[in-house]
């Protein structure tokens, strides 16, 4: 066929009449160039993450406070419980050092022997014992409380929350007046009981554990408390978001081809609420810090020598006139925690919540 033949098509031909067709214009090319590539829904919302600069600095100075607690043990040679000694000796001088000072004693060390100390950074606490390591086994201890009474929260809150709304009727009601009873519990109150209930009990479980009897047994209660009273917000808000997704028709789907009601929980229902879960884990952790940070100051925290952001804190509040910057140091890293984690929080549900994005 040549340029100034008509086009013909017979009845049963596929041929296509080219002259129908324009060529695409440069405007139009461009369009394609815009397009992007398929993803999925987590690379997406880490995409959007990415672009929040406040989430993206709290990310880092979270990372940097876990690479410090993680490396500084071995770096600075001092202990947490450990006093101030030179060649076996208590130096009694090194009391309530100001930061990067040093005592009579280890200056005249350093003077015979030409042998340069590791500063105090943070100076010393009243007990001659050096307070930046302290400082930094008690966010530790406060980091590891927050990440652990999460992971409770999470577990039993996404399991009770996904029976009681996949089930609904009368198992519904049954576990969300459960859920209302447990509302009205003080935690504090419950926190003193189980102390008072469970020590001796604790105390001989935990024997022959040594990480867990350093921590002791107001720890292993504020652990429990949190396994029984903080989970009630996680079920409610799993149970909602499940209300509203096994509505959809992809459930009824699953359900005509004779899945299981784990499987369709499991499969189904769960990823398709997994960010307002993350979301809310991000959010429990601060909570569980400053709640632990609270309790001991109080007292009813982690037992000492083992140190805590909170018992420091209440350590040094009674020379606050004295010494206010013992106080500075362990406020400021509670403040910086639970800080990081709120923005981080408040970036993941700008990134992962559908209702969010534009």
């Amino acid at each position: 066929m040549t340029e100034n033949k008509p086009f013909k098509k017979t009845l049963l031909s596929t041929q296509v009449d080219l002259s129908k067709f324009n060529l695409a214009s440069d405007e139009a090319k461009k369009q394609t160039d815009v397009m992007r590539e398929s993803t999925t829904f987590f690379k997406d919302g880490m995409r959007k993450l990415s672009k929040n600069p406040l989430a993206m600095g709290s990310l880092i100075v979270l990372l940097l406070i876990v690479l410090m607690i993680i490396f500084a043990p071995f770096i600075v040679p001092y202990g947490y419980e450990e006093m101030i000694t030179i060649d076996g000796t208590r130096d009694r001088g090194a009391k309530n050092l100001a930061p990067f000072t040093y005592s009579e004693l280890e200056q005249q060390y350093m003077e015979e022997t030409g042998e340069k100390l590791f500063p105090h950074i943070f100076g010393t606490d009243h007990l001659c014992r050096d307070y930046f390591i302290r400082t930094i086994y008690g966010t530790r201890v406060s980091l590891i409380v927050g990440l652990f009474a999460s992971l409770i929260v999470l577990i039993i809150g996404l399991l009770y929350g996904s029976i009681s709304g996949y089930l609904g009727g009368k198992v519904d009601l049954i576990l969300m007046r459960i859920v209302d009873i447990i509302y009205s519990l003080p935690d504090l109150l419950m926190i003193i009981l189980l102390q008072v209930v469970l020590d001796q009990t604790l105390s001989t479980l935990i024997k022959g554990i040594p990480f867990l009897a350093k921590i002791g047994t107001n720890m292993l209660s504020i652990f429990i408390v949190f396994g029984l009273l903080y989970w009630v917000s996680m079920a409610r808000l799993v149970r909602g978001q499940i209300l509203t997704i096994k509505e959809n028709e992809y459930v009824l789907a699953a359900r005509s081809v004779g899945a299981s009601t784990g499987r369709i929980i499991r499969k189904h229902i769960l990823p398709n609420c997994i960010s307002v879960i993350i979301i809310a884990t991000a959010l429990q952790i601060p909570s569980a810090i400053f709640t632990e940070s609270f309790l001991s100051f109080i007292g009813l925290g982690v037992q000492a020598p083992m140190p805590s952001l909170g018992s420091l804190a209440n350590a040094a509040r009674e020379g606050l006139q004295s010494y206010p910057y013992k106080l500075v140091f362990p406020a400021s890293m509670i403040c910086l925690i639970v800080l990081s984690f709120n923005l981080l929080g408040d970036g993941l549900r700008d990134a992962f919540d559908p209702k969010l994005r534009r």
